[in-house]
């Protein structure tokens, strides 16, 4: 067993641009490189089940995700999300048996494969968050932390905030 799983779903984290369709597109996870590069000092498992832009998710998919979170022998656990639908999705897993389990929602706002990219960031804070905090299903971004219930993504500003 690892000390910690990270379950990788797509969304903008993980988009690469491809220059002959003049598009940000899927090929292969950013996560190994990014980790390899981090030096991590802990034991990470990396499982992804979905490359796929959170906006086309379906409720079968954040089923799939919820059965890979339950599945887990891990206790911590980050999932790499699109951000506009990760807060739908932890209220997914949420709901789901995840019992004694501490799992972290994190994305970006623009792709690891390009200038200025939030992502290393966030996944960085979200793997400390998964380690530090209490068993229960939260978002990290932006430099905070939110519970899953409580969060909203306010696409003006482009940043995670509390719903007020």
């Amino acid at each position: 067993m690892a000390d910690l799983r990270i379950i990788t779903t797509g969304g903008t984290f993980d988009k690469l641009y491809d220059a002959i369709k003049g598009d940000l597109t899927f090929r292969e996870s950013q996560l190994p490189r990014i980790l390899i590069n981090s030096r991590l000092g802990i034991e990470c498992r990396l499982e992804g089940p979905l490359a796929k832009d959170s906006l086309y998710m379906s409720d079968e998919d954040r089923k799939n995700i919820l059965r890979y979170v339950e599945a887990s022998v891990e206790k911590r656990i980050v999932v790499i999300h699109g951000t506009d639908t990760m807060c739908e999705t932890a209220k997914v897993v949420a709901a789901g048996d995840i019992k004694d389990k501490t799992v972290v929602f994190t994305g970006a706002m623009i792709p690891y494969s390009l200038e200025n990219s939030d992502a290393e960031f966030n996944l960085g804070f979200a793997v400390s968050s998964a380690l530090l905090l209490k068993s229960g299903v939260y978002i990290a971004m932006n430099g905070r932390i939110f519970d899953y219930d409580n969060v909203r993504k306010n696409r003006e500003k482009g940043i995670f905030e509390e719903i007020m």
